[in-house]
C-alpha cells in the first residue's frame, strides 16, 4: 500500500513510518521541512493549515494518517473539512487520526465523511518522562500530585494500533482507547526510571502554586499549564484505567514503562 504519514517526524509519528517501512509498505511522510528524512520513507512537502499542499502529497495513496493539531504552533486545526475533502476526491480509503482531550474539527470532519475512520486514544505518553532529563541530572524530580496515578503508553504501542487501522480492513468508525499494562503513580515511576538508570533519583512534591510557578520558569504558555494542572489534579478514569487495545488489535502485549527506560537510558546519560 501507499500511505502518507502527517506529523511523520513526531514522536508518534515516527515510529508509525517505520512500522510500515518494516511491513514493506510504500511510506510518504509528510512535513514543511524539506532536510527532514526518515529511513525507508518518501519525504514530501505539504502543511495541514493549507489542504491545497496535500493535492500533490495523496496522488495514489490509498490510506493516511492524521494529526489534529499545527505541528508549528499546536493550535487545533480549522481545515479538517477541507483536508477531508481532499483526501475524499484523490481516493483514500481509510485514515488515522491521533486523538486529543477533546474532539477536533478533523475529527468530526471525518465523523460526517463516508471514509473508513478510526481515531486512535492514547492516554499520558511515557515519552513524557524525557520532561525529567534536567531533573534526572540534578539528581531530584520535581512534580504535583505525585499520588496521581496513570496507564501512560510507550509510543511504539500507539503507532502500532494506527498500522492496523491503516492496513488492515474492519476498523472504520472505530474509536480506540490505547493504554500501556499497567498503572503508575509517580514515585513508582521514578522508581523504575532509577532501576534503569543505575541512580538513585530523589522526588519532592510541588504544591500547585510551585508547579505553576515552575513550568512558566520553563517557557510554557498559560494555557499549557492550566492543562497539565487539570489533567494531574483531577486526572480522567479514561487516564488510569488499563484497556486490552493494543494486544487485542496486535496479538502483542504493550509494551512496559521499565522497558521504554531501557530503551531511552541513554537520553538520560
Amino acid at each position: 500500500m501507499r500511505i502518507l504519514i502527517a506529523g511523520s517526524t513526531g514522536t508518534v509519528g515516527r515510529q508509525i513510518v517505520a512500522q510500515l517501512v518494516a511491513q514493506g509498505h510504500s511510506v510518504r511522510a509528510l512535513t514543511r521541512n524539506p532536510e527532514a528524512a526518515l529511513h525507508g520513507a518518501e519525504m514530501v512537502a505539504g502543511n495541514l493549515t493549507d489542504p491545497g499542499t496535500l493535492v500533490e502529497a495523496l496522488d495514489g495513496v490509498e490510506a493516511m494518517h492524521l494529526i489534529s493539531f499545527d505541528g508549528g504552533s499546536y493550535q487545533p486545526l480549522a481545515t479538517g473539512p477541507e483536508i477531508v475533502e481532499v483526501a475524499s476526491r484523490a481516493g483514500v480509503k481509510r485514515v488515522t487520526v491521533l486523538g486529543g482531550k477533546d474532539e477536533s474539527g478533523v475529527e468530526k470532519a471525518l465523523r460526517d465523511s463516508d471514509l473508513a475512520w478510526t481515531i486512535v486514544q492514547p492516554v499520558e505518553f511515557m515519552g513524557n518522562a524525557m520532561g525529567w532529563i534536567p531533573a534526572v541530572h540534578a539528581g531530584e524530580v520535581k512534580e504535583p500530585f505525585i499520588d496521581r496515578r496513570s496507564a501512560m503508553v510507550h509510543e511504539a504501542d500507539i503507532a502500532a494500533v494506527a498500522v492496523v487501522g491503516l492496513t488492515e480492513d474492519g476498523h472504520g468508525g472505530q474509536t480506540y482507547t490505547v493504554t500501556g499494562p499497567q498503572v503508575l503513580t509517580v514515585p513508582e515511576k521514578v522508581e523504575i526510571l532509577s532501576r534503569a538508570l543505575g541512580k538513585e533519583i530523589g522526588l519532592v512534591e510541588l504544591t500547585e502554586a510551585q508547579a505553576r510557578e515552575k513550568w512558566a520558569g520553563e517557557g510554557l504558555a498559560a494555557d499549557i499549564i492550566d492543562f497539565l494542572i487539570w489533567a494531574y489534579g483531577n486526572t480522567p478514569e479514561i487516564g488510569y484505567t488499563v484497556v486490552s487495545t493494543v494486544e487485542d488489535l496486535t496479538g502483542k502485549p504493550a509494551r512496559t514503562f521499565a522497558q521504554w527506560c531501557a530503551e531511552n537510558a541513554p537520553a538520560f546519560a
